[in-house]
């Protein structure tokens, strides 16, 4: 099997679409999250998609065998809030570590299955606090998280996914460099420690609004710059716009980018309700005009997106060239 690095320069890689966009056409129930094991557990479950993958495991395997099915050559584990920090909401911090084994174990399990060559990225979120912004409007100073704790959060989460079996550790949807920046202290600081498990690591940020800055206030340059000295595999935006609203930012990044550039847009901005109505054929003409354009190398889904979508981008960027790297990168 081939890196992922060397597939990457011979042609553009799809990555799967939204996981939580596919758990909630099974509509499932306070019962369902609980499972046998959590039945009793003091605090609601719903909504604790991570959880799923203790307590309904063949579905979250189900939905990674139809994005496989359906093109994508990435697949990111059922792990975007499982560090011990966003899991207090459910009072589970404790079993940050067992879900990532189980996430991840789950997506190679599909993989298998499918028969495809095709690697697991290892899902790490931005956490539900943030280092960079206070919560307090009468304390801009106050923190409700240290840096040292999101970095214990993210090492406790590394060693899951790496226990699991992930292919590569992907930081995405972040909004708060701050966090991110913990993220890859954690990864490098585990890697440092378990040397021969090291593995390439992916970064997405997340544009928040047409100001073209993420959360946390930095455009997008500063944002390129800040997470360079990780030297990840690729760096990229996903979530929070659709592709029409993305384009101008991805094009930008693919002429900072000295790395790979990925990008996975929500499927349009979402309506009235909070749904989404892009239909794949639309969301997948955006991304081959990208493409086509030579910005991007991997693509995808992010909220609002289905097997469908990916199935019709795959389609649409097949026989088109990867954004080539630029002369510095190639001769390293």
């Amino acid at each position: 099997m081939n890196s992922i690095r060397t597939t990457l320069k011979k042609r553009i890689l799809i990555i799967d679409g939204a996981m939580g966009t596919m758990i909630q056409r099974h509509q499932l129930s306070e019962t369902d999250f609980r499972g046998e094991r959590f039945q009793d557990w003091k605090s609601d479950l719903k909504g604790n998609n991570d959880l799923l993958s203790l307590t309904q495991p063949s579905i979250i395997e189900n939905i990674h065998l139809q994005y496989l099915q359906a093109g994508a050559d990435i697949i990111e584990t059922n792990t975007f809030n499982s560090q011990r920090i966003s899991l207090a909401d459910y009072h589970m911090e404790e079993l940050a570590y067992e879900l990532n084994v189980a996430a991840a174990k789950i997506a190679k399990q599909a993989v298998l299955k499918s028969g495809k060559i095709a690697w697991v990225a290892g899902a790490m979120g931005p956490m539900n606090k943030t280092l960079s912004l206070s919560p307090d409007v009468n304390n801009p100073g106050f923190r409700s998280l240290t840096f040292d704790d999101a970095v214990a959060a993210y090492y406790e989460q590394v060693a899951g996914l790496i226990d699991g079996g992930v292919d590569v550790l992907l930081i995405e949807t972040i909004f708060d460099t701050l966090n991110a920046k913990a993220a890859i202290v954690a990864i490098k600081k585990y890697f440092q420690q378990h040397p021969a498990s090291e593995k390439e690591i992916m970064i997405s940020g997340t544009i928040t609004d047409a100001s073209g800055r993420t959360l946390s206030g930095q455009v997008l340059e500063a944002f390129y710059i800040s997470m360079m000295h990780a030297q990840p595999l690729s760096i990229g935006l996903n979530c929070a716009l659709g592709a029409k609203e993305m384009r101008p930012h991805i094009e930008e990044l693919s002429h900072l980018a000295n790395c790979f550039v990925s990008a996975y847009p929500n499927a349009g901005l979402p309506n009235a309700m909070g749904e989404y109505d892009e239909q794949p054929y639309e969301t997948a003409h955006f991304l081959e005009d990208w493409a086509a354009e030579g910005f991007v190398n991997i693509v995808g889904g992010c909220c609002g997106t289905t097997p469908e979508h990916i199935q019709h981008i795959a389609e649409s960027v097949k026989n088109i060239t990867p954004r080539p790297l630029p002369i510095m990168e190639q001769e390293s």
